[in-house]
Order: structure tokens, then C-alpha cells, then sequence
């Protein structure tokens, strides 16, 4: 394990609108605000996209993604960590439940997800921290990278 101590920072309340494209939305509004690192608390409405679920064999490097298309509006509770790539843009992996109908669906939420109606995310700035998403070559994902 690797760790890292920081400060709670600045703490936003987004209110994501009908269409608002996921994780895009946050990780533009948390660039514009100048935040580097952060915790995202994410509820509402989901209304098209795609979630991992999985990868398709777990032996396999990388990883082959297991993808499950978001079938209408779900009701969605997510957490993520905010952390900047390479270049300083903040990225945000998040992980959410997506429930419908009584049946629910958990995995992370890619790029181009939208949010139906109404999302509603709180971001905690962590300050004093230098984490950052670095490529890992065996596994072909972001992963969070911390200077001690």
C-alpha cells in the first residue's frame, strides 16, 4: 500500500443538468477551479452511456473491458478520486451503483455517460497531497501515483 496525508480544502456542490456528460463535467469544472486532487460524492439520474463491469477474464494484462450499455434512466449513488494526469488535467475514476426496476448494476463510469434530469455531486478538494494518475504498462490503466 502506498499512502498519502493531506488537508480537506475547498468543498463544492455541483448541480449537473439534464445531458451533462460524466466524468467531463467535473473534471472541467474541478480544472477551472484549479483542484488537483479530490474526493467526488455523486447522486441523481443516469441516462445513457456505458459501464464497466468487469474485466472479461481476470488473468488477461491488460485488461480486456467488460462494457454494459445503460439501458434508459437509473437512479445512481458513485465515489471517486480526482487526480491530475501527466500533463495537470484532472481525472476522475468513479465507481457507481445504477439501479432500475429493482435490479442494480455497479461498475465505473466511462466517458460519455449522461445525467438524466438531475445530478447532484459534492467535491472535497484534498490540499497538500501530490498524487497523480500515472500509465501502468502491465495493466494499461491510470493508476494513482503518491509522492510521500
Amino acid at each position: 500500500m502506498k499512502a498519502g496525508e493531506g488537508k480537506r480544502g475547498r468543498v463544492f456542490i455541483l448541480r449537473l443538468e439534464d445531458g451533462d456528460v460524466l466524468p467531463d463535467c467535473i473534471e472541467r469544472f474541478a480544472g477551472e477551479k484549479g483542484v488537483k486532487n479530490g474526493f467526488v460524492l455523486l447522486v441523481g439520474g443516469i441516462g445513457k452511456g456505458q459501464v464497466v463491469v468487469g474485466p472479461r477474464y481476470t488473468e488477461e494484462m491488460p485488461p480486456d473491458p467488460m462494457l454494459l450499455p445503460i439501458d434508459g434512466a437509473h437512479e445512481v449513488a458513485g465515489v471517486g478520486v480526482l487526480a491530475p494526469d501527466k500533463d495537470g488535467k484532472p481525472v476522475l475514476h468513479i465507481h457507481a451503483a445504477l439501479g432500475r426496476s429493482g435490479k442494480t448494476t455497479t461498475g465505473c463510469l466511462r466517458p460519455g455517460v449522461t445525467t438524466w434530469l438531475v445530478g447532484e455531486a459534492i467535491l472535497y478538494e484534498i490540499a497538500g497531497i501530490d498524487a497523480r494518475r500515472v500509465i501502468d504498462k502491465k495493466s494499461g490503466f491510470a493508476l494513482l501515483k503518491i509522492k510521500g
